[in-house]
């Protein structure tokens, strides 16, 4: 067999590896949702945020370890606002819609991320919004619109705000992180690891601080935090980064839709979370514009 030839299978073989890999980290991403709803029947959520996102990061760190990668931080001041809008308040806000709200429909809302992102780089970096960008910025608001219902000040409005918040959070630490990046280049790995151990610090003051019902120790909630610290931080970010070698940015960008898909199905499935006409409606919109956003990507 010439080298060319063998060269050829093995790319193949990566690249289904790879995309095996992406449907993996969607369904533990996605199936999360219904795990973070239902362990707040024995945890606050101040409590739980911050025992998740620290034992994910040592599970990071640990995999850094493992495969010998370099740990030296650069610029420490903007990793850690990194790590208090990607983990500390990000987390948090999660948590919280999560509260009173369904885990379908906060994943869809947080899910908005990348709509917020776009006029905060054009502000930011001086990114200019294109043609398909305004298309998938008016599907999403559109769709957001239906599915807050802000007519209808219905019982989980203040969850549902929670939620859309914490897409703004996460859309602020990805511009952190293009500044990062921009003017002091990290592997994603570290950077990540990082910013997580230092927003779980800050979620561990909060948790001290705020006053919160005391944790109930049920398999359950040792369940998702094993589930949390494990599958969804560190095999998760592992199987991303692995694909990320392997495929374009853009096949691999497109399977960030699995994650809300998967929560929605499994909230239905679950936990009952059946979404009416418009908030139906409004999430085949949000979902159509993240299309179209990764289309264009």
């Amino acid at each position: 067999m010439s080298t060319d030839k063998r060269d050829g299978e093995d790319t193949r073989r990566n690249e289904r590896l790879a995309l095996i890999a992406l449907a993996g980290m969607a369904l533990g991403w996605g199936y999360n949702w219904v795990v973070m709803k239902s362990v707040l029947a024995y945890v606050g959520p101040f409590d739980f945020s911050a025992l998740r996102t620290l034992l994910g990061a040592v599970a990071l760190l640990g995999v850094l370890l493992v495969l010998r990668k370099p740990m030296h931080l650069r610029a420490w001041p903007r990793v850690l606002l990194l790590g208090i809008l990607q983990t500390g308040a990000f987390s948090a806000l999660i948590q919280l819609a999560l509260l009173n709200g369904g885990a379908g429909k906060t994943s869809i809302l947080v899910y908005t991320m990348p709509f917020w992102v776009i006029p905060m780089a054009w502000l930011a970096f001086g990114e200019r919004i294109r043609g398909w960008q305004w298309l998938a910025l008016l599907l999403a608001a559109v769709g957001l619109v239906l599915i807050l219902e802000p007519w209808n000040m219905h019982a989980d409005f203040s969850s549902e705000l929670l939620a859309v918040g914490a897409g703004l959070c996460w859309a602020l630490a990805t511009i952190v992180a293009k500044w990062i990046k921009r003017d002091h280049p990290m592997d994603a790995l570290p950077l990540t690891a990082w910013q997580m151990l230092f927003g779980a610090l800050s979620l561990c003051l909060a948790a001290w601080v705020v006053p919160e019902k005391p944790i109930d120790p049920t398999p359950y909630f040792y369940g998702a935090l094993f589930y949390n610290a494990v599958i969804a931080t560190a095999l998760a970010w592992f199987l991303w980064l692995f694909a990320l070698q392997h495929l374009t940015a853009g096949v691999a960008s497109m399977s960030s839709l699995g994650v809300p898909v998967v929560g929605v199905l499994a909230g239905w499935l679950q936990l009952g979370e059946q979404p009416g006409v418009l908030e139906l409606a409004g999430m085949l919109l949000i979902a159509v514009a993240l299309v179209v956003v990764s289309l264009r990507r």
